[in-house]
C-alpha cells in the first residue's frame, strides 16, 4: 500500500489547502519500504489526482480539507483520512503498524462523522469517538 501524507515540515499540515509537499510511502507488512517528499499545488486538485494515480497511492492523509478538493479525491476512489494532526514521521509509523488513526492523531473537537464526512471507504479509527 502506498500512502501520501501533506505536511509542512516535519508535522501534518493543519490545512490541506495551504500545503505543497506530500510525504509518500510504500507499506508492505506493516513496514514502512520507502519514503519520498513530492511538491504539489493544491490550488488544482486535479493535478494532484493525476499524481496520486500515477505513484499508486491509494490513501492520503491531511489535515483540514475543503469540500471541493475531499469530494474530488473520493471520487476518484482515494481513500482519504481528514482533520488528521501531529508528527507525520510517528503517524506513519503508528498507521504502518496498526493500520488504524489513533485517536490521539484527530483534530482536537474533530467528531468522528464530521471529520469523515468526505469518505465513504473509511479506514478504521482505533478508540473510536
Amino acid at each position: 500500500m502506498k500512502i501520501a501524507i501533506t505536511v509542512w515540515g516535519n508535522r501534518i499540515s493543519p490545512v490541506f489547502d495551504a500545503a505543497s509537499t506530500l510525504f509518500v510511502a510504500h507499506i508492505e507488512n506493516r513496514m514502512i519500504i520507502k519514503k519520498s517528499y513530492i511538491s504539489f499545488n493544491p490550488a488544482i486538485p486535479s493535478d494532484l489526482i493525476k499524481l496520486l494515480k500515477k505513484m499508486q497511492v491509494s490513501v492520503l492523509i491531511c489535515g483540514a480539507i475543503s469540500t471541493k478538493p475531499a469530494d474530488l479525491i473520493v471520487e476518484n476512489d482515494i481513500k482519504l483520512i481528514s482533520f488528521v494532526t501531529g508528527n507525520a514521521l510517528k503517524l506513519l509509523d503508528n498507521f504502518a503498524r496498526k493500520q488504524t488513526i489513533e485517536k490521539a492523531f484527530m483534530m482536537p473537537g474533530c467528531s468522528k462523522q464530521y471529520c469523515w464526512r468526505h469518505n465513504s471507504k473509511k479506514l478504521p479509527i482505533s478508540d473510536p469517538f
